[in-house]
């Protein structure tokens, strides 16, 4: 697997809207692959694909040590309550904004194998997939954050 470059904050890919995959390729499995090895080197708990200079539909997401979601073409389909939490993001090191996200989440996705699935997270899981859609949309944390935290 590789290391991946990953863009910072003012690259204006950052804020382009990725395009949908439409068909799950080899390419598309090294991406999910190297994404997820990028995410963990970095330390992070998700990893868009346009983060890595790539306009697809894809992320991953890991909040629990060794369960990775692969989501491809991720939509939001439902969301419930309210958090407000401190977050950051790989493409803006060292640096936190307090956001409100939905307290509870659902999205469907495909994955590497080209099953459809849906899976409801909750606290930074709910967070984590709201981040990560987010920047399939060309949107960045600061864009919902309340207020900024020192570090």
């Amino acid at each position: 697997m590789a290391l991946l470059k990953i863009l910072k904050f003012g690259d204006p890919l950052l804020r382009k809207t990725s395009r949908p995959v439409e068909e799950i390729t080899p390419r598309i499995l090294t991406l999910l692959d190297d994404m997820k090895d990028t995410m963990r080197a970095a330390e992070g708990c998700g990893l868009a694909a346009v983060q890595v200079g790539v306009l697809r539909r894809v992320a991953v997401i890991e909040v629990e040590e060794g369960k990775v979601i692969e989501l491809i073409n991720p939509k939001i389909i439902a969301y419930a309550g309210e958090q407000e939490d401190q977050e950051g993001c790989l493409s803006n090191p060292g640096n936190y904004g307090i956001t409100k996200r939905p307290k509870h989440v659902t999205v469907r996705a495909t994955d590497r194998h080209g099953k459809e699935f849906e899976i409801t997270g909750s606290d930074l899981l709910a967070r984590a997939i709201c981040h990560e859609c987010d920047h399939l949309d060309g949107k960045l944390y600061t864009d919902v954050q309340i207020r900024t935290v020192k570090p």
